[in-house]
């Protein structure tokens, strides 16, 4: 079930309703093949809260380009053609674990390339997350953050994508040792999370580089656990910056419920039965980094790395494309991976290590594609209402108004602007440039604090 918000203007009417949906079937892998929903072009509330799952079940992180492989999901089923984006979480019965320490081989030192480098260099820093739920389990990666156990992943991984408000955490690291872990704080509005191990010292973190200063072919390297196989290394390029991505949220039931998993999104588990019924879920939007390096599930909270071995950002999903000639298979990595920029990510795992949680900002606007409106000229997020007293109000942006470019990232549609706001803690300033009436204006935003209660 999904709670409803009190005001009607903060329904997000562009989330992606499942309630009633039968669970489609499943793959080799155990992941349904998310597919036969068109892209979403529909109007948004960028205002919108996102709801609390009563009975979560599912996987997250996905592109609405119809699915989300939260960092890798299986498609098939689907329309030819038909795009799907999945989280990136291995999904098995139980938890899957490769014997022995999963340090990087070097035979020939000689021909080394810089890929053995920074794995080399960064394999001490990932970790593979096994999550125990009531009903389900289910494996994902992550780094360490301090020498004493602090751990970045994803909501979707220590939450089971949404079933679990009460797992059971157990990290492994580089050199074969297993912790005990405990959730600090989870923010399912940008699909993060920070988890502690107990009795830990002497780790060694990552180091982070500012993603704002990344360029589309710069070299990309992701370490994780995808299908559970840790230590697996992976490289390729920057194939694309400023996207967004639309995804089911994955925030843990207020009182686990130990939910059965059968979302769309899910990775974890994959002996359910068919027939069950999955709850409607709020949508997230992300801004994120696209990579062409091959990213699976289980890759979820792992690290997508430079050539320096610095974290560009945490691997969140990948698209998927399926076969309609195929009713159960699902595809891997297809070279389009997912993920969410270091910068949002340090300033929401600070935050969390600090208070316990993080905040987003909220424009109070409530917005669609501008290609919704045949008469307008540009691209961009177009302004359908404005909440009074909210940020977007006080700025003087009217309904009507096409928001083309927000802190210097260009905006194309609804999910862009919602993405690039939410990225963004209450409070924030931003610099908004918009169109009124075939005239560009600009303007300076002071954001409202999203409500998650």
């Amino acid at each position: 079930m999904t709670e409803t918000p009190k005001d009607p203007e903060e329904i997000l009417e562009g989330a992606p309703q499942h309630a009633g949906q039968q669970a489609p079937p499943r793959g080799a892998f155990g992941q349904p093949p998310y597919a036969g929903q068109a892209p979403y072009t529909g109007q948004q509330d960028e205002a919108s809260e996102p709801a609390e799952q009563k009975d979560g079940k599912g996987n997250r992180a996905g592109l609405v380009i119809t699915g989300f492989v939260l960092a890798g999901l299986l498609g098939g089923g689907v329309g030819a053609g038909v795009v799907g984006i999945y989280a990136a979480n291995s999904n098995t019965g139980r938890p899957v674990t490769s014997p022995g320490a999963a340090s990087v081989t070097v035979n020939d030192p000689r021909m080394a390339t810089n890929v053995t480098a920074v794995a080399s260099k960064v394999s001490p820093s990932v970790v593979t997350i096994n999550v125990l739920g009531s009903q389900s389990s289910g494996t994902g990666s992550g780094v360490i953050l301090s020498s004493d156990g602090y751990i970045l992943t994803n909501t979707h991984v220590v939450t089971l994508d949404g079933s679990t408000g009460n797992p059971t955490v157990s990290v492994t690291t580089n050199d074969g040792k297993i912790y005990k872990a405990k959730v600090v704080g989870t923010d399912p509005v940008l699909d993060l999370a920070v988890i502690k191990l107990q009795n830990a010292s002497g780790l060694t973190p990552v180091t982070f580089a500012n993603s704002d200063k990344v360029n589309v072919g710069d070299q990309t390297i992701a370490i994780g656990a995808p299908l559970g196989l840790s230590g697996t290394v992976t490289n390729g390029i920057v194939s694309s910056l400023n996207r967004s991505i639309s995804i089911a949220s994955s925030a843990a039931p207020k009182q686990s419920s130990g939910g059965n998993g059968s979302s769309p999104f899910n990775f974890w588990n994959f002996d359910q039965n068919g027939s069950q019924r999955q709850a409607a879920k709020a949508a997230i939007a992300l801004p994120v980094i696209q990579t062409d390096a091959a990213i699976n599930p289980g890759n979820s909270g792992g690290p997508l790395l430079n050539g320096a071995g610095q974290v560009i950002g945490i691997n969140v999903a990948i698209a998927s494309a399926g076969s309609s000639s195929s009713s159960s298979g699902q595809s891997g990595s297809i070279g389009v991976g997912f993920a969410i920029p270091s910068n949002v990510a340090q300033r929401v795992a600070n935050d969390i290590i600090k208070d316990g949680k993080a905040t987003s900002g909220l424009l109070g606007a409530t917005v669609t594609d501008s290609t919704s409106d045949s008469n307008a000229t540009t691209v961009g997020a177009l302004i359908k209402s404005v909440s009074s007293g909210g940020a977007a109000a006080n700025a003087g942006l009217k309904a009507g108004d096409i928001v083309t470019n927000f802190n210097g990232k260009p905006i194309t549609d609804s999910t862009d602007l919602t993405a690039q706001v939410r990225a963004l803690a209450g409070g924030s300033k931003a610099t908004l440039t918009y169109d009124r009436g075939g005239q560009t204006q600009q303007v300076d935003v002071t954001l409202g604090t999203l409500s998650t209660d």
